[in-house]
């Protein structure tokens, strides 16, 4: 688009021409230039720019922050720069399977206490089913129970929300597509096992309930689709069209492609398990212990469940569910070593109920969250399920009925003709999992100081350390920099904060300063202090559209100000009334310039309450 190739002649012109620029490629939200001399570089002039958020130089980088469109003035910059395109960030740092994972611990991540939560809520529901204080056809079981699955039942309608925060798409359209996979028809349908098409193309449905890959793919291609439309659509039209062709695109086509994929992969599993199994029990059973938590991952775990339905009905027995129970208690063990040698609280927190729901059979906190980002526990978890595995098969310990999951898989281990040493061979197998893991992990595992970790240190030292305060531009309540609805703020990229939610549209200095830019639109303002510290104070979320109606600035670039000083007042009704978020984030810009930035204040603040330390 025009926008765009306009934004990149001026960004090229001022980072002092193409002949300065020894290379440029792109994050998440930014343009990462090297160039040969920075002093030939405005920053100045570029922060005062439309479409340009703010400017940093850090780390021998010149960084132009553009936020989500990044990619399309990347594309002008090459374009007009005539340069060779280069690996984004991420792409130098990491592999192929790092970024896999960063990706998967990135869409769980914002669930995992939730999950956790309904793990142990389902763990608490079977001990008083097994104690006869409740049964399954009580009312306040099925009260209680509809609380603890709502989340795996309707896990792709949660992941294509964070899913698509993640591949930049709207969080929304995620959460329809999601939706549509369970949608009461479709799993009536699939239920009765009748047929479905679409266009006069047979439809290959599968049960889409608790599956994890079919929505993340989805929402991965919606999320070009959306891309594609924005950019070839007319902004008057755009927020109905863009979602609409999305949905017209991408709901049939994870019907009728993405879901079959998942489905004929698992056949292939499970034939592929039936192999196995013929050849050595103790083989089949160890490989399920290893590997079934990435079967889980992929959800390709739903191509066993048929063999485990026919080995029941048509032998009486069946061995998947003990590969099962020791992989679960693998990734126990591995959890419980990372629990213990944390020392983050955050991290020992969700590592005990991630544990206590794992013995229950509900190992997707610990993977997701735990275990998979750090890598080797994962994998240590994995021999850990091997070697339980290994024992369940030379015992020759079965599973008889179909049961719960992790410790409430054990009833259905014992044999008609009573306990015998195959069940025994449960509890040696769960064990030898388990220790095995621990083991590991405790001795080959470093736990790295997280980003949690020394946000915690140096709060912990934060009045022995020399800082400087930020104090509250605004009165309002001081929320989480998270719970802003932009990924740009949210996710960090443009620097640590906070953000508050107004109570009253007035905005002041926060500090003793000058201010660098009066954006024109009214809606953003960016200072900086006379020790050098870089605020951007942006009020609401895509204001920047109202082109200044309701805002009304009482500065201008350049001029000096004081702490307390009004900058900007603006009308929080009428804004609200248009439909926008006043919701507004106060980042430090150059945190990258600073040991940390922490955040020192929460709840109902007034104006000009210290709210940050930035720790020098």
């Amino acid at each position: 688009m025009d926008q765009y190739k306009q934004l990149a002649e001026t960004i090229v012109e001022h980072v002092g021409g193409k002949e300065n620029v020894k290379s440029v490629f792109h994050c998440a939200t930014r343009l990462r230039f090297k160039l040969k001399d920075e002093s030939k570089a405005s920053a100045a002039t570029l922060k005062q720019q439309d479409g340009i958020i703010t400017v940093v130089q850090s780390g021998g980088q010149f960084q132009v922050v553009i936020g989500n469109n990044v990619p399309y003035v990347y594309k002008e910059i090459v374009e007009v720069g005539g340069f060779q395109t280069a690996s984004t960030d991420a792409e130098e740092k990491t592999g192929v399977f790092n970024r896999l994972i960063d990706v998967i611990a990135g869409i769980f991540t914002p669930i995992l206490g939730p999950m956790a939560g309904s793990g142990l809520l389902k763990g608490l529901l079977a001990i008083l089913v097994a104690l006869g204080l409740l049964t399954q056809e009580m009312g306040t079981y099925v009260v209680l129970n509809a609380a603890a699955d709502a989340l795996f039942y309707f896990l792709p309608v949660i992941l294509g929300h964070s899913a698509a925060k993640k591949f930049g798409g709207n969080p929304y359209i995620g959460m329809i597509i999601g939706g549509a996979l369970v949608y009461p028809s479709i799993v009536a349908i699939q239920g009765a096992g009748e047929s479905l098409t679409f266009l006069n193309v047979p439809v290959v449905l599968m049960s889409y309930a608790s599956s994890v890959i079919p929505i993340i793919l989805a929402t991965y291609v919606s999320s070009k689709v959306e891309t594609f439309f924005n950019r070839h659509t007319h902004e008057a039209v755009r927020n109905f069209t863009t979602p609409m062709m999305a949905l017209l695109l991408v709901v049939p086509l994870t019907f009728l492609a993405i879901g079959p994929v998942a489905t004929y992969a698992s056949q292939g599993l499970a034939n592929g398990y039936s192999f196995l199994y013929d050849l050595s029990p103790t083989i089949a059973i160890a490989f399920i212990g290893a590997f079934w938590q990435v079967l889980v991952m992929f959800g390709l775990h739903w191509g066993l469940v048929p063999i485990i339905i026919n080995n029941l009905s048509v032998v009486g027995m069946d061995t998947i569910v003990v590969g099962v129970l020791m992989a679960t208690f693998g990734q126990v063990g591995a959890v419980l070593a990372i629990t213990l040698k944390a020392k983050n609280p955050k991290v020992k927190g969700l590592g005990t109920s991630s544990t206590i729901a794992g013995v229950f059979g509900i190992t997707e906190p610990a993977m997701y969250g735990l275990t998979l980002p750090r890598k080797k526990p994962f994998v240590f978890g994995m021999i850990g399920g091997a070697a339980g595995g290994v024992i369940g098969g030379l015992f020759g310990t079965a599973a008889y009925a179909m049961g719960g999951l992790g410790i409430f898989s054990i009833p259905v281990m014992i044999p008609t003709t009573g306990v015998d040493l195959a069940f025994y061979g449960a509890f040696i197998g769960m064990a030898v999992a388990a220790v095995v893991a621990l083991v590991l992990t405790m001795v080959f595992h470093k736990e790295e100081a997280t980003v949690e970790s020394q946000e915690q240190e140096v709060a912990e030292s934060v009045s022995e350390q020399v800082g400087f305060p930020v104090s509250a531009p605004l009165k309002g309540e001081v929320v989480s920099l998270e719970t802003v609805r932009d990924e740009v703020f949210s996710s960090g990229a443009m620097g640590k904060g906070i953000a508050i939610m107004p109570s009253e549209g007035t905005v002041y200095a926060p500090f003793d300063g000058e201010i660098v830019t009066v954006y024109p639109s009214k809606h953003a303002i960016g200072l900086r202090s006379n020790t050098g510290v870089e605020v951007l104070i942006h009020i609401g979320i895509d204001t920047v559209k109202l082109n200044g109606k309701y805002f009304e600035t009482f500065v201008t670039d350049g001029q000096k100000v004081k702490e307390g000083d009004s900058l900007v007042r603006f009308d929080m009704d009428a804004i609200a009334r248009e439909g926008y978020d006043t919701i507004t984030p106060i980042i430090v810009t150059n945190t990258d310039h600073y040991l940390d930035v922490l955040p020192t204040y929460t709840g109902t603040v007034e104006a000009n309450h210290g709210v940050l330390r930035v720790i020098v």
